[in-house]
């Protein structure tokens, strides 16, 4: 049995060290579907097994380890800011300016907080470990990687701040939640009147394609074309189908409008009644049942050259004699408004002959094959680019060591450019949902075994013998007063509503069970829509304060 006794001790061994990861990582993500009281840790259990394991003796070369975890959260950070990317600066506008801005407080206040508990305890706890109890509070391992990165900038060899992050963790998913549920209590949530006041003031239900038949019954706009009406009715809508005499057609931009036609608008929701005022009055149609030579089709667009055009720039009804009704990205319809720029994986629904709608899927592509294939390249020139942003120096006044946005910053900011502004230097950054959600699952569990593994030894004693119970209280303040502070600020005087402020909460602390547990609340997408407004911004800060704690705060550490 030497040859066991060796791939379990030998260190060295590049058999011991896989074997080593696949345990850790799969007991890991296996215990963190176990539910208490319906919450999970999920993947985050894969630290505290490499925890376990490395306070057992099993531990893999320092060097492998630092290399391992870096490379892990690279991976992670890079597929998070593909992820937002696209809709990082778009969630700034209108109601989500707002929301962002709560997020903010809620993160400078954990901050706060962080600092205070720091200064009040007069080096009790260090300032590094006060860190890394602060981003397991907050639940945010790529913060925690940041804080690491800057810890290795200044050349710190103290305890491991990873302990601080798994002694607050569990409690901080608890904390949530608690907030969450408090403010419901607080202000005595009526969840059908916050459903109803969601349904009705919703900006993104406003925006969702309607379809609907009208009778052409205003004379004025007789023998007008179709083309004019638009801007007659300064509103945007697409006339996909025209009844006239019995035959039904495809109308293009020249068609004139007789009265008693009977056409098929496509508009935004919030449209609608402005349309109808302008052309007569809607009807019951079922176009189905009428004779037509037309079929309606959805096609996914997966040609490269497409990415980042304009809808209108691809003249599909003068080349094709087809009407784009509406486009469906990641589950979403839109409007298929002129001016809505196209992405790799968007569906568009057309109607049109059937010839003329093959021709239209062999030109935009539509090949699933083609789409599953993973745009390799991008990833990794984004990494590559990120490193090097990430390795730049920035001089900030009051800092004494120069910042650096290091292995983390640096590949998360580029991630996030790249998804919004790739298409402009023919970059494809269409990633599937699943690949994406591979590439950053295998990061992050990467990442936090070897943050675990390389805590371990050090864990009884620090935590267990040490002030294991002052690091839990302190993370809990620092989870739960933000929160409730900036939750009831928010109810009170901004009228929040709660479903939107639960996602808020969940979002701003990037934690997955606590927006689980807010979708089981509502029946409708609102948690997630307050989630996905903040979630991006939330990620960008807690990446970079990290960093700048350390940095600005070396001489203490």
């Amino acid at each position: 049995m030497e040859w066991f006794y060796n791939l379990l001790n030998d260190t060295n061994s590049v058999a011991h060290i896989v074997m080593l990861y696949a345990f850790v990582i799969s007991a890991g993500v296996l215990l963190g579907k176990i539910k208490v009281f319906g919450i999970s840790l999920g993947v985050t259990f894969v630290l505290f097994v490499g925890i376990l394991a490395g306070h057992f003796g099993f531990t893999a070369p320092a060097g492998t380890l630092n290399f391992l975890k870096e490379f892990g959260l690279i991976l992670f950070v890079f597929s998070i800011g593909m992820q937002v990317g696209p809709s990082f600066f778009s969630s700034f506008k209108k109601g989500g300016l707002r929301l962002n801005l709560l997020t903010t407080i809620i993160i400078l206040l954990n901050i706060a907080i962080a600092l205070i508990l720091f200064f009040a305890f007069n080096g009790r706890i260090e300032l590094p470990m006060i860190v890394g109890i602060m981003f397991g509070a907050v639940t945010n391992t790529p913060g925690l990687g940041s804080a690491q990165e800057a810890l290795n900038q200044i050349g710190y060899t103290g305890d491991p701040i990873a302990l601080g992050y798994a002694v607050a963790y569990p409690l901080g998913v608890i904390g949530i939640i608690l907030a969450i549920i408090i403010i419901r209590y607080a202000f005595k949530i009526d969840f059908a009147k916050e459903e109803e006041a969601i349904s009705h003031n919703s900006d993104d239900e406003k925006k969702k394609p309607h379809a609907m038949s009208i009778w052409v019954s205003n004379e004025s706009i007789c023998y007008k074309k179709i083309s004019e009406l638009p801007s007659l009715a300064n509103r945007s809508f697409v006339i996909t189908r025209l009844l006239r005499n019995g035959h039904v057609s495809s109308p293009g931009p020249d068609t004139e409008l007789m009265k008693d036609d009977t056409i098929l608008v496509v508009c935004s929701e919030s449209d609608a009644e402005a349309i109808i005022a302008l052309i007569g009055r809607e009807v019951s149609l079922n176009w189905e049942k009428e004779e037509t030579p037309m079929i309606s089709r959805r096609i996914i667009i997966t040609k490269s050259e497409f990415n980042g055009k304009k809808l209108s720039s691809l003249n599909l009804r003068s080349h094709y004699g087809i009407t784009v009704t509406r486009v469906n990205r990641s589950g979403i319809d839109l409007f298929a408004n002129p001016n809505l720029v196209l992405q790799m994986g968007d569906r568009v629904t057309v109607v049109g002959s059937a010839e003329n709608v093959k021709r239209v899927a062999f030109t935009l592509g539509n090949s699933m094959k083609r789409l599953n294939e993973p745009n390799i390249a991008t990833i990794f020139i984004g990494i590559f680019l990120g490193i090097i942003f990430g390795s730049l120096p920035f001089t900030i006044p009051g800092i004494p060591t120069p910042v650096k946005l290091g292995l983390a910053g640096g590949p998360l900011i580029i991630a996030i450019l790249i998804g919004r502004f790739g298409y402009k230097f023919n970059l494809v950054t269409y990633t599937t949902q699943s690949a994406n959600l591979m590439l950053r699952e295998v990061g992050i569990t990467i990442f936090l075994a070897s943050v675990g593994i390389g805590a371990g030894a050090d864990f009884f004693d620090t935590v267990v013998k040490g002030d294991g119970l002052l690091w839990v209280a302190c993370g809990f303040l620092i989870t739960f007063l933000p929160l409730l502070i900036v939750g009831i600020f928010a109810r009170k005087f901004f009228k929040t509503n709660y479903f939107i402020l639960a996602g808020l909460i969940a979002g701003t602390y990037t934690d997955p069970p606590a927006l689980a547990y807010a979708n089981q609340l509502s029946s409708n997408s609102a948690p997630a829509i307050g989630y996905s407004t903040v979630y991006p911004l939330a990620m960008f800060l807690r990446v970079i304060s990290g960093q700048i704690i350390i940095l600005s705060l070396a001489a203490f550490v």
